[in-house]
């Protein structure tokens, strides 16, 4: 015989009270050999069991909330299914969730509780699963401060009774739901053993969501699409990004372009035409502003609420992995916006989960940013380590992103970002670094170029903090390469100033180059510079409509013969005068209607295949070897000059630069060798809009000592202009 059930806890049962059903639902061996099977079948008039051989034993009803037992003569459990009666004819039968044993690991549940599971969303989340042949989907969730969760969905009306999760070790709730297949919607309908906080939560480990405003998580099969991107992913293994082209192009994936009715293009159909604009305009990568599940179209992804699924927007999963796999299968790599710096305070998420402040810090000094109105991660606890170092891995591993820019580091690694004196805790050692979120990032950084060989690790980090692009082990943070903010500032706000005032500021270009290799850099012109009332770019530049355009291009000159890898965000390269708006596509009325707009578009295309193809431009970014100035000093004209150079001493660029809007006639210039020198690039092309101004296509050098050199060139330097030299093979 069985022990009687004591009757509290057949009424937490009954009213989904109860934190370990397996105690009572399912088989159990009764003291006399046989086989005691109880389920939990609310509205239902009767139960039977049906035996593998069809037999068929009626089930008695022992509570009318529908609690329903039967003992058998059998030695051991078996698989049965149950057949449900109800009032109106019909019926349901399934097998029983609470006849399957446990399907995770103790090991995988000892990884994860010390924070070590880098792959835990392969443990934790919906995954179809087939047990003894019976097909169904294996539920686990992380709360360990729920005295119940229950699977909740459309399978179940909804109805917490249903499906109670077995509880394991590291507070990890589990069950295995027979008949459970793909795009059923579920969430966990979590009661808490506090405040009595009961709530129906999304899976943070959940791989696609419902369209907003609805939250339910979506079951789905990740391992269904068929990948055709081999080469891509074994030549990425094998790359050495530091010494490789990137020029990346920022995306917002809902206004870079729409249909005629205003709706979003979906993942396929911007693959074909983004990919096909990107190809032609000669970017290396995309960059997307996060495709992470968000409730708000307003937050362009930045506040996620599904740190495993591509917003469900622009179509499923399989649909985003066809739009990379496309990107890669014509030469375009892609990169994704990844933010676990903060997250939104959404009921239905992550916020108070079970009933605790589990992902984020209960004090409010460290757990909530001021300036957001969001929540900040505990990255000092193990679980939650290992739920953000998964995400990373998840994108790099699953959908073969390429890289990961990692969101506003800055706010993660001061713990008093955006805050007054006492308004923050200081560590342990009194100071105002968040050792937690340093050892994360030095951890997750390690984790991902370790387990996705070739990705790159990109920080938004815009102080003056030390190594953010060097290993962990030397004492960095260990990310590949670091947004140069400091550049972006002092660059824009001298192009904002008159050309007449421009000598007096003659530093805010020059500046840079005292810490160029200090880090890797990034040199980002991104979404951030063109929102909240800052204004489109093309705006941003002195002078008068054609200065602002002539301007526009030289600063993308400057850009792309500056050492560091180059990002611009779309609309930029053909000089949208409106600020970017999440609301509407970008105007590209004004390449159709504008000859200037087009012309712009076409130096931007014409840059960007140049730069590709001159290895002076990208092999040494990250080495004072690939870069000397000629004259950094000439304020009065502000006229800058320098040489870019490739590995090969041979192989280099002379780049000239005019900030002003006169032309400098008979400009003398030193450089390191005899010959001539091809003018291969002038911004001040008549082709690209400019005035034609140049040096014929070819300057010679003459024996002129200049600038500590020994040859010197006598050159035409066009008004707000860059002109490129290169000595030409036969010198």
């Amino acid at each position: 015989m069985l022990p009687e059930i004591h009757p509290d806890a057949l009424n937490a049962l009954l009213y989904a009270d109860h934190g370990a059903p397996f105690d009572i639902l399912g088989p159990h061996s009764t003291d006399d050999g046989r086989l005691s099977v109880r389920a939990l079948r609310p509205y239902a008039e009767s139960l039977t069991l049906i035996a593998p051989n069809g037999e068929r034993y009626p089930m008695t009803k022992l509570r009318n909330e529908g609690f329903f037992e039967v003992t058998l003569r059998a030695e051991k459990p078996f698989r049965y299914r149950l057949e449900a009666c109800f009032a109106d004819g019909s019926t349901d039968t399934y097998y029983d969730p609470y006849a399957f044993p446990p399907l995770i690991t103790d090991f995988d549940l000892h990884l994860f509780g010390e924070g070590n599971l880098l792959y835990a969303y392969k443990t934790l989340g919906a995954h179809l699963t087939e047990v003894d042949g019976i097909r169904g989907t294996r539920f686990a969730v992380w709360a360990p401060n729920a005295r119940r969760v229950s699977v909740v969905g459309n399978f179940n009306f909804w109805d917490a009774r249903r499906h109670p999760m077995r509880q394991r070790s590291s507070g990890v709730w589990e069950l295995f739901i027979p008949g459970i297949g793909e795009g059923e919607i579920y969430k966990y309908d979590i009661r808490s053993n506090f405040h009595g906080y009961q709530a129906q939560k999304s899976d943070p480990y959940g791989f696609y969501y419902e369209l907003r405003p609805n939250t339910a998580s979506i079951v789905t099969d990740l391992s269904r699409y068929q990948w055709q991107d081999d080469e891509w992913m074994t030549k990425r293994a094998q790359s050495t990004p530091l010494s490789k082209p990137m020029a990346i192009y920022e995306v917002h994936l809902g206004s870079w372009r729409r249909k005629a009715d205003g709706t979003w293009l979906n993942y396929r159909e911007l693959a074909h035409e983004l990919v096909a604009y990107c190809v032609e305009m000669g970017y290396t990568h995309i960059e997307l502003l996060p495709v992470t599940e968000h409730p708000f179209d307003g937050s362009w992804g930045y506040q996620t609420t599904g740190y495993f699924a591509p917003t469900s927007r622009y179509g499923t999963p399989d649909d985003f992995k066809y739009f990379v796999d496309y990107c890669h299968q014509h030469g375009i790599g892609v990169i994704l916006d990844w933010v676990p710096a903060h997250f939104p305070k959404d009921g239905y998420a992550l916020s108070y989960f079970d009933g605790t402040h589990l992902y984020e810090h209960a004090d409010s000094r460290k757990g909530e940013h001021p300036d957001w109105g969001t929540y900040i991660f505990n990255y000092g606890r193990n679980e939650v380590r290992c739920f953000l170092t998964s995400s990373a891995l998840f994108w790099l591993k699953e959908y073969h992103i390429d890289g990961l820019r990692v969101d506003a580091v800055s706010s993660m690694i001061y713990l008093d970002f955006s805050r007054k004196p006492g308004e923050w805790i200081p560590n342990q050692y009194g100071g105002n670094e968040n050792l937690e979120a340093i050892s994360f990032l030095r951890h997750v950084n390690e984790v991902a170029h370790r387990e996705a060989l070739g990705s790159v690790m990109i920080a938004e980090e815009s102080t003056a903090w030390a190594m953010v692009s060097r290993p962990a082990y030397v004492g960095g943070l260990g990310f590949t390469f670091k947004w140069d903010m400091g550049w972006m500032h002092d660059t824009l706000a001298y192009m904002q100033k008159d050309p007449i005032y421009r000598r007096y500021h003659h530093n805010m270009i020059t500046f840079s180059m005292l810490y160029a290799f200090s880090e890797n850099f990034v040199l980002s012109l991104s979404h951030d510079e063109v929102v909240h009332g800052k204004g489109s770019l093309i705006n941003k530049m002195a002078g008068d409509w054609w200065q602002k355009f002539a301007s526009l291009r030289l600063l993308f000159g400057y850009q792309y013969t500056h050492p560091g890898k180059k990002l611009n965000f779309m609309g930029q390269e053909f000089g949208q005068w409106r600020e970017w708006s999440e609301a509407r596509e970008l105007d590209w009325h004004l390449v159709r209607d504008w000859e200037m707009h087009a012309k712009l578009q076409a130096w931007s295309r014409d840059l960007n295949h140049f730069y590709r193809s001159q290895p002076a431009l990208y092999e040494q970014d990250t080495d004072w070897n690939g870069f000397k100035w000629i004259d950094p000093n000439d304020a009065d004209n502000s006229v800058f000059s320098y040489i870019r150079f490739a590995c090969d001493p041979n192989d280099f660029l002379v780049c000239v630069l005019n900030f002003t809007p006169v032309p400098r006639y008979n400009y003398r210039i030193g450089v390191p060798k005899a010959g001539m020198y091809a003018e291969v690039l002038n911004s001040d092309s008549i082709y690209y809009g400019g005035s034609n101004i140049g040096n014929m296509g070819i300057v010679h050098s003459q024996p002129v000592p200049a600038h500590d050199f020994p040859h010197s060139l006598s050159i035409t330097v066009p008004p707000l202009a860059i002109v490129i030299f290169k000595p030409k093979a036969t010198a």
